[in-house]
């Protein structure tokens, strides 16, 4: 394979709608997907009201790459090698005595599972997208309240935070105007959700006009995934797009195969019957990557047609799209915009006028540094008392370079090179930087000796 990527090679440019191609104000929107978790818990399930307050601090709490292993409340950043890095018991860290006493040097006991690219299971959930982290600071802030009245060994109020999922984000939600999270969207989507640059209003149109076929996969149902293309993109949207998916249930719609996830037809947003087969471009809901294959297939009159694929989530996007359909995959993460744990003594010594918009007194943004996990990327630890500390890689940051092809900030990043740019793509036999677009994270860097991949 050669170590060079680029769309030019591409016949079919598949995207991600939220926080992809629809980018949020991650403060803004943070705040109401907690509260939409919150005020059911408290008024349905009757946890404490304490849990509606947050103070800004709290938010330093939310670092993508965390896992909740539920039945003890403990929330871990992991090593690629499947130790614990840093814990925390709810909201509280673990001290490294702490860690050591309960973890061990061994490896994480559900890492095997979390390896195989598991997200989840009924002994553990992966944060690994900014929709999830709200929940990880109330699932956290949950479990000392529940210490704060009983402590406890094991705890299971992960079936009501289930329930809080199912009743704000179920399909017919929207149509409904039922829970926190849709009606508040609605009245007020700027405050939430940012215009789409014209650059990449630009991008998407070279493409198209470069031959190009463009789908939009999304898990989002039709009648959000209007809401928020009408008001990132405008109203004439669905010109820019050969194919929409909506309702896509990733990382399903990649792994499934197609008797267990047919495609549907909609009529005013309503799911109609099952398809066998897709045969023609248009609007659709559910379905499966091989019968979209399938069609593209007959679209582009290629044998294997090449698709590259852009999306956020590294479980549902990126690794189900390359694993179970070899397409490359272009993941957006905001952390490259974030910066490092080793950059934050340097933004300490701002003055308070000259920090970020959310520095300070505010509320951090969640693709910011958090003093609490450090850097989402690498961590230091001390293998032996007395040794010097040792940079090392988190299991996220190893995913990255394992399924995708390359990583970028976000779309706008890339919008006004050339289609036939060509970038260094992630591969077995290069450094574990190379992938990344414009620059690696300063932190992966900044060892002595340069870290490879394995």
């Amino acid at each position: 394979m050669s170590r060079l990527f680029s769309l030019a090679d591409c016949e079919v440019i598949g995207l991600d709608l939220d926080h992809t191609l629809c980018r949020y104000n991650l403060v803004e929107s943070a705040r109401l997907i907690y509260e939409s978790f919150a005020q059911y818990m408290v008024k349905e399930k009757g946890y404490d009201k304490e849990l509606l307050n947050v103070a800004p601090e709290s938010w330093d709490f939310c670092c993508k790459g965390l896992v909740l292993d539920m039945e003890d409340g403990n929330f871990l950043k992991l090593a690629e090698d499947g130790t614990v890095l840093r814990a925390s018991h709810g909201t509280k860290q673990m001290t490294p005595e702490e860690i050591l006493e309960t973890y061990g040097r061994r490896e994480w006991r559900h890492f095997k599972t979390l390896s195989g690219m598991v997200s989840r299971s009924a002994k553990f959930y992966a944060y690994d997208n900014y929709f999830d982290l709200p929940g990880a600071l109330l699932c956290a802030r949950i479990v000392d309240g529940l210490n704060k009245h009983s402590p406890r060994q094991k705890y299971d109020f992960w079936k009501d935070m289930v329930a809080a999922i199912q009743y704000n984000y179920k399909t017919s939600a929207f149509k409904e105007n039922c829970g926190t999270y849709f009606p508040e969207v609605k009245r007020n989507p700027e405050k939430y959700i940012q215009r789409c640059p014209d650059s990449v209003k630009k991008w998407l149109r070279r493409l198209k006009d470069n031959g190009k076929i463009l789908v939009l996969i999304t898990s989002s149902h039709s009648d959000y995934c209007r809401l928020l293309c009408e008001h990132t993109l405008g109203n004439d949207f669905a010109d820019l797009f050969d194919i929409v998916i909506t309702n896509a249930l990733k990382p399903g719609f990649f792994s499934q195969p197609p008797n267990q996830r047919p495609f549907r037809t909609l009529e005013n947003d309503e799911e109609q019957e099952a398809l066998l087969s897709l045969d023609k471009p248009g609007w659709y809901s559910q379905g499966n990557s091989t019968h979209l294959y399938e069609l593209l297939k007959k679209m582009t009159g290629k044998v294997e047609p090449k698709v590259a694929y852009f999306g956020d989530s590294m479980h549902s996007d990126i690794f189900s799209a390359h694993h179970y359909n070899n397409w490359e995959t272009v993941l957006i993460l905001e952390e490259l915009t974030g910066g490092c744990a080793m950059m934050t003594a340097e933004m300490e010594s701002e003055p308070l006028e000259k920090k970020g918009k959310y520095e300070g007194r505010h509320a951090k943004a969640l693709n910011s540094v958090s003093k609490q996990w450090g850097s989402f990327f690498v961590n230091t630890i001390s293998r032996k008392e007395g040794m010097e500390e040792t940079l090392v890689k988190t299991w996220s940051c190893k995913c990255i370079s394992a399924y995708s092809t390359i990583a970028i900030p976000s779309i706008e990043a890339i919008a006004d090179l050339p289609l036939d740019y060509r970038f260094n793509r992630f591969s077995s036999n290069s450094s574990i930087t190379a992938g990344y677009y414009p620059r690696p994270p300063r932190c992966l860097l900044s060892s002595d000796e340069p870290m490879t991949a394995k």
